[in-house]
């Protein structure tokens, strides 16, 4: 068994979208390798940082990204393992990029209660606190706001719905 702390820059921007791990960035990885009866077992924690900006306020925003895996690099090809150990080497790239991704928030925010923009003036409500109001409304569901659900009392003379099934 051996355990490794190495410090690798990323090549390639990692994510597309809001959010990513621009290239140049350090992804600090914790490895531990194993060898064991069918191959090599990797387990590995990542600690990087994504950049992007936030989805409600549009504010640039960087986010700690911490992932872990595990996965076993077989030696013989001839049964069903997804990765192989190639001339004595793992290749720890793709599982580390597919970690990464997939750890990014789809709709990042700068901070859980961030209130977004106004609709109207497009300004920054985290800014402008006097362009909060209590009650947003949003002119599509303007015509639902006087409706009220009415309720099915029935009238009692319906058959139980267990006895139609028989």
């Amino acid at each position: 068994m051996r355990e490794q702390h190495l410090t690798v820059p990323v090549d390639a921007q990692m994510g597309e979208g809001l959010v990513a791990v621009k290239a140049g960035t350090e992804l600090d990885v914790d490895l531990r390798l194993e060898s064991v009866h069918e191959g090599v077992l990797v387990t590995a924690e990542v600690d990087t940082t994504a950049e992007g900006e936030c989805g409600r306020c549009l504010i640039d925003i960087a986010l700690p990204v911490e992932v872990e895996f595990q996965e076993l690099f077989a030696y013989h090809s001839g049964e069903a393992f997804e990765y192989e150990v190639q001339d004595d080497h793992v290749d720890l790239e793709p599982l580390i990029r597919d970690a990464v991704v997939l750890a990014l928030p789809f709709q990042p925010v700068c901070r859980p209660d961030c209130p977004g923009l106004d609709p109207e003036t497009g300004l920054r409500l985290a800014d402008h606190p006097e362009l909060v109001t209590p009650e947003h409304s949003d002119p599509r569901w303007a015509a639902l706001t006087g409706f009220t659900a009415s309720e099915d009392e029935g009238t009692g003379d319906e058959p139980d719905a267990d006895l139609q099934r028989d």
